[in-house]
């Protein structure tokens, strides 16, 4: 028996998204039609909707393993950012390609920003295949964004980390909003930086426990 992918995506967002006080309607309509399944391995298609992380690569020779974000605190972070229909948003740690697929359905024009060649190609084959063509995906290093298309109204830092590099506020419009989780496992924190006159000032958000993203670890200063 084929499993309904619609209504894995009516309780998904029921069930895991309405419930921890998600309330925008752009968000609500984007989570409930974008197939998640679909950017998940075949074998895995039939959890694409538990509220859970789910493993898109295996950590292998150094390289750290790479999640789809649990449903639940993306939404949160997407409704923390407030995307407006004319934004342009650059999403780093995209991974195969879900959260650009979400944001596009809300925003004007996503930039994909992806550090794993194997990851940004699979991203852009899925969301072409499903017709997200205001969505343009690059691979780079994610701790320096891409000024290519900068500035940009929203970034979404798709993962943990434990600073934003200055070369991404530099990337933000005035006005702009950056949305991330700092921090790791359950001393994690969404927090969200808005630029204002050129200056940039953060707050805390939400207690979110979220999969860490490379290239965002702490150097330990040196201490004689």
């Amino acid at each position: 028996m084929s499993a309904n992918y619609s209504e894995m995506r009516v309780k998904m967002v029921d069930g895991q998204i309405r419930t921890t006080d998600v309330t925008n309607s752009a968000i609500l309509l984007a989570m409930g039609s974008v197939p998640r399944e679909a950017f998940v391995d075949a074998r895995l298609g039939e959890l694409a909707y538990i509220d859970e992380d789910l493993e898109i690569v295996a950590a292998a020779e150094g390289r750290p393993a790479r999640y789809l974000m649990e449903p639940s605190p993306f939404a949160k972070l997407l409704q923390l950012a407030e995307i407006e229909a004319s934004d342009s948003v650059l999403d780093i740690g995209c991974g195969t390609g879900y959260s650009s697929a979400v944001i596009s359905r809300i925003a004007a024009s996503v930039v994909a920003l992806e550090s794993d060649a194997g990851l940004a190609e699979r991203a852009a084959a899925t969301l072409a295949g499903l017709g997200q063509d205001n969505v343009k995906v690059v691979a780079g290093p994610l701790a320096e964004g891409h000024r290519e298309n900068a500035p940009y109204d929203v970034i979404l830092v798709g993962g943990a980390v434990d600073e934003i590099p200055q070369a991404l506020f530099d990337q933000l419009k005035e006005r702009g909003r950056l949305v991330t989780v700092e921090g790791r496992g359950n001393a994690g924190v969404a927090r969200l930086y808005l630029k204002d006159n050129g200056f940039v000032t953060g707050r805390r958000a939400f207690n979110a426990a979220v999969r860490p993203l490379p290239g965002f670890e702490r150097i330990a200063a040196f201490e004689f």
